[in-house]
């Protein structure tokens, strides 16, 4: 009779944590603007030390041109914004989690993570580059060779540095895009894989040393929402067409990019703006 009560007790709780794990991995439930509007918050997630893209003041503000982008956002609802700084591999499980509400956090538009997210269309044009010393010779993928080079871990220039440099070049993976500067200024490592603004963090951190070398792949960002929340993302698009229309993007490309705001695509393969 015990052992029948203790198989029983067993059994029960075996159930009870197969409940438990599928309630975990379940995702999020659908949020609405409405939503948003009635708890007074956007909740933004955000890269969290990755200028010009946010990055944290020494005044405790987040700031940034994405900073920027969730703010106006967040205003354009009605409601407070608050920023959650995430690392590069947290910002896609922080959104499905349901600790975020959407995703302003540098996120290239890629086919991989379209199966993942929702992408809105695009509000920033970037590039993956090679950033490496001016005084060596780097004008093809065949010139890495031998070379050590920094990467923030599952960034697209992880993708991108894995895929063009030959077997003989070493990547070292840095959890985030400080520790990877950190490790080319610091002589850990000899180049960089980053996008067209790293080099300003570079050249803060060691001047006149290093320069943008190879050009890997072009790149559009767009802020993301969890799969099939419709309403949020036609709220987005409505949002960055709005922007766009009145010259607000202009103002924060200006500020943070300094470069004029580009020619956007109407359509990327395999990654739909709109959702189902």
């Amino acid at each position: 009779m015990f052992g029948f009560k203790l198989n029983r007790r067993r059994a029960l709780l075996g159930a009870a944590a197969i409940v438990a794990a599928a309630s975990l991995s379940q995702p999020a439930a659908a949020i609405t603007p409405a939503e948003i509007k009635a708890k007074g918050k956007l909740v933004v997630g955000i890269q969290g030390d990755n200028p010009p893209w946010g990055f944290v003041t020494s005044a405790g503000k987040q700031d940034g041109f994405d900073a920027e982008m969730g703010a106006l956002f967040a205003k354009e609802l009605g409601v407070e914004v608050e920023f959650v700084p995430l690392e590069v591999n947290n910002r896609i499980p922080a959104l499905t989690s349901g600790r975020v509400d959407i995703l302003f956090a540098t996120m290239a538009m890629l086919p991989d993570r379209a199966k993942a997210v929702q992408f809105s269309q695009p509000y920033n044009a970037n590039a993956i580059v090679l950033i490496g010393p001016k005084d060596k010779s780097i004008k093809t993928n065949d010139d890495m060779a031998g070379l050590t080079i920094s990467v923030a871990k599952g960034a697209a220039q992880d993708t991108q540095v894995t895929k063009n440099a030959p077997p003989t070049a070493t990547i070292r993976r840095y959890d985030g895009d400080a520790a990877s500067v950190q490790a080319l200024a610091s002589g850990q490592v000899d180049a960089l894989g980053g996008n067209i603004f790293y080099l300003d963090r570079v050249e803060k951190a060691v001047p006149g040393k290093f320069e943008n070398k190879l050009e890997f792949q072009k790149l559009y960002n767009g802020a993301c929402t969890r799969l099939g929340e419709k309403e949020i993302n036609v709220a987005v698009n409505e949002f960055i067409d709005k922007i766009k229309a009145n010259g607000e993007l202009k103002k924060i490309y200006d500020k943070w990019m300094k470069v004029p705001v580009p020619e956007f695509p109407k359509s990327l393969e395999g990654i739909p703006f709109t959702a189902k």
